[in-house]
């Protein structure tokens, strides 16, 4: 019974830091995205590619009738 604890201890902890990972990995990206959007340039850029989708998703909602 004893090893079974340990191995659903050892379990939980692994759990633990293979989420502290993602979140440290998905700080570091965030940290690069708002970099780059702050340099000069990127926030048109960014702003572009918005405009870019949101048309996509309205031509494909409001699609031309034929008539």
């Amino acid at each position: 019974m004893h090893s079974t604890t340990s191995s659903r201890h050892r379990s939980r902890g692994q759990a633990t830091t293979e989420y502290a990972l993602v979140l440290l990995a998905a700080a570091i990206i965030a940290t690069l995205v708002i970099a780059w959007a702050t340099a000069g340039g990127g926030a048109g850029q960014i702003g572009s590619l918005f405009d870019n989708i949101f048309d996509g998703i309205l031509q494909r909602a409001n699609p031309p009738v034929q008539g």
